[in-house]
């Protein structure tokens, strides 16, 4: 059973089924007007979110961060369909045909609703039958004529009046016939923030062959032929063989050729690092307020208090 002040915690937080499948997002929280009990939570289904399917909210729970139903997810995608943007209302013919869809006895579940003491959990806080609800039956979950639902702006009942922030379980009812003044209301935007994944970067290190190319200096030996004339200097060794002979002499020749050699070296460390930045951006949304205007018959004596009316 998810209680009242449970429900900012369930709104556009995932839905799951009895198998751990994403369902879709909870997109609005049905009340009861009688009691303010959540009875029925919207979800969007479909690419992209483009529908919602009603899901019973009475035996559901919320586990972290999500809720969880004990339906499969095909059975909650293929619910009757409910237009939820009519004016914020279930009324009695459609919340039947859901009950039936779902496999809950419709007139078990209004009897088990009205049992005496806190089993019956349509009575009011003190006690009483639930009060009469939009199509005038029973204020219970099913019976009564529509439940208001409880979107991001706040909740409401099946009357389609605002809950605010009042305490659970209750709404807004000019119940009191004597009374000559009338209570004005408003809806008011209240604007926040919430984290989302949008994007993965990753550093991925994989090789490359590259060719390179470096000018070294290299050496190598060539012959050269010297002639010289006998001289007294030389004449001795001139003379030393055999005065006519064969002889043959031989030198070795070098040269240097470049050698390529690999080495691994580190060069530089990368890393990934986030940075916050903050921005600004405009939310525009709709808000309803109460307007009370002056209606008389043939009376022309009406003044208005100006501080009460600046109030307004």
């Amino acid at each position: 059973m998810i209680a009242h002040e449970q429900i900012p915690t369930v709104l556009d937080h995932p839905v799951y089924d009895t198998e751990g499948k994403k369902i879709g997002d909870a997109k609005h929280v049905f009340v009861d007007d009688a009691t303010g009990r959540p009875a029925w939570v919207t979800v969007k289904t479909g690419l992209f979110g483009t529908s919602e399917s009603f899901v019973p909210i009475k035996d559901a729970s919320m586990v972290d961060d999500h809720l969880e139903v004990p339906y499969p997810k095909d059975r909650v995608k293929d619910a009757p369909h409910v237009d939820v943007d009519g004016g914020g209302h279930l009324d009695a013919s459609e919340e039947q045909r859901l009950y039936e869809y779902y496999d809950i006895d419709w007139d078990e579940a209004w009897q088990r609703a009205n049992q005496p003491g806190e089993a019956g959990w349509a009575h009011d806080t003190t006690g009483t039958a639930g009060t009469t609800g939009a199509a005038g039956t029973a204020g219970m979950t099913g019976t009564a004529g529509a439940a208001g639902t409880a979107g991001t702006a706040g909740l409401r009942d099946r009357d389609g009046d605002s809950l605010g922030n009042r305490d659970a379980g209750t709404a807004r009812r000019d119940t009191s016939v004597d009374d000559d003044a009338m209570t004005r209301s408003e809806e008011q935007m209240h604007v926040g923030t919430e984290r989302v994944e949008t994007g993965r970067v990753r550093l991925r290190k994989y090789v490359v062959t590259e060719e390179v190319q470096q000018t070294v200096p290299i050496r190598h030996e060539e012959v050269r032929v010297e002639r010289e004339p006998i001289t007294d200097a030389n004449r001795g060794q001139a003379l030393s063989g055999p005065e006519i002979s064969e002889a043959e002499h031989e030198v070795t020749l070098h040269e240097e050729r470049p050698v390529v050699e690999t080495r691994t070296v580190p060069v530089e460390r990368v890393g990934l690092r986030t940075d916050e930045v903050t921005e600004e951006e405009t939310v525009t949304g709709q808000v309803r307020r109460e307007r009370i205007d002056v209606e008389t018959d043939d009376v022309t004596d009406i003044s208005e208090d100006p501080d009460r009316r600046r109030g307004h």
